[in-house]
């Protein structure tokens, strides 16, 4: 069928129209809060100790150098345990995410899911969608939807479907919208299908590195029971709490891997970054805010020669 040109003209106008809110809202953070006001960093993970595990290090810089750092595990993590379950458990590791988030500096906040039946629900994505607008985050990190548990990886999927809705004012519509959509991010991973993880950033943690396991240590449920016992390894863990904290120091050692090596040179500089034993690495996701160069250095104040 041939259209008129007029028509043409008006269909490409409407479109024009109905695309703009979407291109405004995903401009590059040119509108993020400026270097002289705390930024607001949300780490997102499905357990209590994933984002302990995955961003404790660079948790515990942000706090250090004044900026609101939240923890959010999407499930109560009820599940995860050999002996205990259930309420008891969420509970107990409640307790346990509220002391390490202590040790860090940062709120840490558990959501009432049960753990290993996490979907990518409506319900729960309307959870996401209002943490992230009450904590009005800059950044939110949080796993890519690719993982060998599927609480990771739906955690990832809800995050990921959350990123545009946060501005939607008709969505969640009793928790105002944020004014400018933030910077979102994933954890590393060693996973290699679909896609293997990319370090855009890349985080030098050696001068907290002990701050991080002090963090994973309140995980005593977890990092001393749950995961030996389902690892094959109970029967290593040390009696002594010092040498806990130093055995699983050498299980979660945070190396510096050569693709990170030269990610911390990028913004560290050659001598400094050559120092770093310890880094964590973050993905930059292509929903949210586009961050160039410069966001990137405001946004994450640490990366300095």
């Amino acid at each position: 069928m041939i259209i008129p040109i007029f028509q043409k003209r008006f269909l490409v106008a409407k479109i024009r129209f109905l695309l703009l809110p979407v291109l405004l809202f995903s401009l590059p953070c040119v509108h993020a809060q400026s270097t002289d006001k705390p930024l607001r960093i949300i780490f997102i993970g499905a357990h209590p100790d994933d984002c302990d595990i995955n961003g404790g290090g660079t948790a515990a810089l942000f706090a250090s150098m004044g900026h609101a750092v939240k923890f959010l595990s999407v499930t109560n993590g009820d599940a995860g345990h050999y002996k205990e379950g259930g309420g008891i458990l969420a509970k107990r590791r409640a307790a346990e995410a509220k002391e390490s988030g202590r040790r860090l500096g940062v709120t840490y906040d558990v959501l009432d899911n049960h753990d290993g039946e996490l979907v990518p629900s409506l319900d729960v994505r309307l959870q996401i969608i209002r943490k992230i607008r009450e904590w009005n985050a800059d950044l939110v990190i949080a796993p890519r939807p690719n993982d060998y548990h599927p609480d990771h990886r739906y955690t990832g999927v809800l995050v990921q479907d959350a990123a545009f809705m946060v501005g939607v004012p008709n969505i969640a519509a009793d928790v105002p919208p944020v004014k400018k959509n933030p910077v979102f991010l994933y954890f590393e991973d060693n996973f290699k299908r679909p896609n293997p993880f990319r370090a855009d950033v890349v985080v030098d943690i050696t001068s907290v590195f002990d701050k991080k396991i002090n963090a994973m240590d309140a995980h005593q449920s977890q990092f001393y029971e749950w995961l030996p016992w389902i690892g094959g390894y109970a029967d290593a863990v040390p009696s002594d709490p010092a040498e806990r904290k130093k055995w699983i120091a050498g299980i979660y050692d945070s190396p510096v891997t050569p693709e990170m090596r030269a990610v911390l040179e990028k913004y560290y500089g050659k001598k400094k970054s050559s120092e770093a034993l310890h880094a964590e690495a973050f993905e930059i996701c292509e929903y949210g805010s586009q961050p160039k160069e410069e966001d990137i250095k405001r946004l994450f104040p640490m990366l300095k020669p």
